[in-house]
């Protein structure tokens, strides 16, 4: 099975929210739901979720391509999201994302050798005068991230993922 009985049990509650006949509308929670459990969207989790939902395909593949929030390359325990849209690349989102780089050993869209952790360019996050902006796992907002914070947040993550 490609996703858990748990999993399905979010999918169903997400999809009670809608209409029958609008079953569709869920399928970003559904991919959020199916990301959580698996770690990323693979073309048999979309699959399953097309089935399930009762949609084509090709339809959750454009929703799961389209956001960038959804991977649908496998990815590190620790995705590391850095806002680079213009705001916060003038204040101060290209010198964290070249810090972190250099910290990591990596550049975007490259995981770590010991699959602990990715990194991507990310879209604004709605928070420029926080600036620089980063997001963990698309769930922890990381605001103002100087090295030393970008320093201790590395140290913190590496330690979580023992």
């Amino acid at each position: 099975m490609v996703l858990s009985e748990q999993a399905f049990k979010k999918i169903d509650r997400e999809l009670a929210k809608f209409p029958a006949d609008q079953r569709q509308s869920a399928v970003m929670a559904a991919l959020a739901i199916a990301q959580d459990e698996t770690g990323w969207v693979s073309p048999e989790v979309m699959q399953t979720l097309a089935d399930y939902i009762g949609m084509p395909a090709v339809a959750v593949q454009e929703v799961a391509t389209f956001y960038n929030m959804y991977s649908t390359k496998p990815v590190g325990k620790f995705k590391i999201s850095v806002c680079t849209n213009l705001p916060c690349a003038l204040s101060g989102g290209e010198r964290a994302a070249h810090h972190l780089k250099q910290k990591l050993g990596i550049d975007y869209k490259e995981t770590t050798a010991d699959g602990h952790f990715t990194l991507v360019e990310g879209e604004c996050m709605g928070a420029c005068g926080d600036a620089p902006v980063m997001l963990v796992n698309n769930k922890r907002m990381c605001s103002f991230m100087s090295n030393e914070k970008i320093d201790s947040l590395v140290n913190e993550l590496k330690e979580a993922g023992k």
